[in-house]
């Protein structure tokens, strides 16, 4: 159990927030349709997953087809919050709504995916347009190795 005490912006109000606990819960069925929403808020120029929002039936299939070695809902204070996952590459991934951004819950996010899941090695593959990103996980010990660079042919 996890406590930080924060703020958080929503429609122009300011209120404090003390989040007491977080979780980490399997992703189940009855989260398609968050996990949904939750990839509306993703910033698609930022995005490296898909270059367009898929559709919910696409969306519903990707997650049943269970993608990733291991991946939670994130829960603060029983509401959900956001998602983090790790691939099979051992790819961290990391979303959170933006009303529960900027609170000091993402460093503890990745602290418990990690114990949950521990591997020797961790990778981040994180667009380079995704700044918040970039500086998420550079403040997390996380160095940079390589850019990957894409070619699509006109056809």
């Amino acid at each position: 159990m996890f406590q930080t005490n924060s703020f958080i912006i929503k429609k122009n109000m300011i209120s404090i927030v003390s989040i007491k606990k977080l979780e980490l819960k399997k992703v189940k069925k009855s989260d398609i349709l968050f996990l949904y929403e939750l990839l509306k808020e993703m910033d698609p120029r930022a995005n490296i997953s898909h270059k367009k929002m898929p559709t919910y039936a696409q969306h519903k299939k990707f997650v049943s087809s269970k993608p990733y070695k291991s991946w939670y809902v994130v829960y603060a204070d029983g509401h959900k919050a956001g998602s983090v996952y790790l691939s099979k590459q051992n790819e961290i991934g990391i979303f959170l709504l933006k009303e529960f951004q900027k609170l000091g819950i993402g460093k503890k996010i990745l602290k418990m995916l990690m114990e949950k899941n521990p591997e020797k090695r961790y990778l981040a593959n994180v667009s380079p347009k995704n700044y918040k990103s970039i500086g998420f996980f550079k403040s997390n010990s996380f160095k940079l190795i390589q850019n990957t660079f894409e070619f699509v042919p006109l056809r």
